[in-house]
């Protein structure tokens, strides 16, 4: 008489949870892919100075422009460091001119005049080096954007490191998508779809812009990006969607 061997319960669960799941490759047949919006720059700023922050006029989530001020630290220290070397660096020139002069009468030596243009020269180097530090007491937007995150406040001490702003450039943001490697036959750059946003509801048309440099061997997958065609200030960094692709015939 034959036997038939039946597999406990458990087993047979964990071979299906083994199993590829069905309804990946049903979204990628059926052209739909998940995608992201995120932001071209995307930038944490962060002190470089040991001070206090005098100031961060904008309010997180409000929008800023390029070059706006958006941290401003107190540097009174900093500001009279930078007048004591200006004031040294105007002595010790003076000091080059009446050495010059001495040395045409033949009162000082080489030497002398050698020293004073050493101090010259040092003094110089100092007030350029307060110069830069100086320059570091009020951080200016990089690009135009929307402040997501403030991780510190004003008042507050910092050190060179310190995180102040999260700071997202809210223009023209990319969609970033994993698409299977066999769409490259078809899938190019100008490439144009659909995308239907979770988040608002709405479909937007976008376009391929690039493609990844390298496949997964795993997945047989490549990243590939895209942009929606019109700007639209309720699109954010973090909306996620589907994309809806259709093969040329």
């Amino acid at each position: 008489m034959k036997k038939t061997f039946m597999a406990p319960v458990g087993v047979l669960l964990a071979a299906l949870a083994l199993m590829p799941s069905l309804a990946a490759p049903l979204a990628v047949n059926d052209g739909r892919i998940r995608v992201q919006l995120m932001s071209r720059n995307a930038v944490t700023i962060s002190s470089e100075l040991s001070a206090k922050i005098a100031r961060l006029p904008v309010a997180e989530g409000a929008s800023f422009t390029k070059g706006q001020t958006l941290v401003e630290f107190d540097c009174s220290s900093f500001h009279a460091q930078l007048n004591k070397a200006q004031a040294s660096l105007g002595a010790a020139r003076q000091l080059v001119k009446v050495n010059t002069r001495l040395a045409e009468l033949n009162s000082i030596g080489a030497l002398e005049i050698s020293q004073a243009e050493g101090k010259a020269k040092e003094s110089a180097a100092e007030v350029s080096y307060m110069q830069t530090v100086v320059a570091k007491c009020v951080i200016g937007a990089p690009f135009a954007g929307r402040v997501a995150k403030r991780h510190a406040a004003p008042f507050q001490y910092l050190n060179p490191g310190n995180p102040v702003l999260d700071i997202v450039d809210v223009g023209q943001m990319e969609l970033r998508m994993i698409v299977p490697s066999k769409w490259l036959g078809w899938l190019k750059p100008g490439h144009r779809f659909n995308v239907q946003g979770d988040e608002l509801g709405r479909t937007f048309t976008a376009s391929i812009v690039r493609l990844g440099a390298r496949i997964d061997p795993v997945s047989q997958s490549i990243p590939a990006i895209g942009v929606i065609d019109a700007s639209d200030a309720a699109l954010l960094p973090g909306m996620s969607g589907w994309a809806n692709f259709t093969p040329p015939k």
